[in-house]
């Protein structure tokens, strides 16, 4: 079976390291990560991901601005927005992120379980 294969977008170094982790033991997934947005827009111009774990709040491009960018670039690509907020409460940025075009979103800090089922949702259903 081929690896579902996923990139993950977030300004913590630390929240990457999590991610990549959670998905490549327990989910069998090939995970890519990445901290800048301008390097994940030039990724998803040359490669196929099946889903995009991308932070709201980033400097540089915003998680917004990524979203965007994937429903031009890469309309099938499935897209999980995550926040822990900031001058709004998180739940503020997700519900503008799921108006956006978001397929999922996740408030952090999350449950291993709570990352792993909602990227299953979103890959298989």
């Amino acid at each position: 079976m081929i690896m579902k294969q996923i990139l993950v977008i977030d300004d913590e170094p630390d929240i990457l390291r999590l991610i990549r982790k959670i998905l490549e033991n327990q989910g069998g997934y090939s995970v890519t990560t990445v901290e800048k947005g301008k390097k994940a827009e030039e990724m998803i111009e040359t490669t196929k991901f099946d889903l995009v774990i991308t932070d709201i709040i980033m400097p540089e491009i915003e998680g917004m601005e990524i979203i965007f960018f994937l429903k031009k670039h890469s309309p099938t690509t499935k897209i999980l927005a995550i926040s822990g907020g900031g001058k709004l409460s998180p739940d503020g940025y997700l519900t503008i992120a799921s108006t956006a075009g978001a397929h999922s979103v996740l408030q952090k800090p999350f449950e291993t379980q709570e990352l792993l089922r909602e990227v299953e949702q979103l890959l298989y259903h």
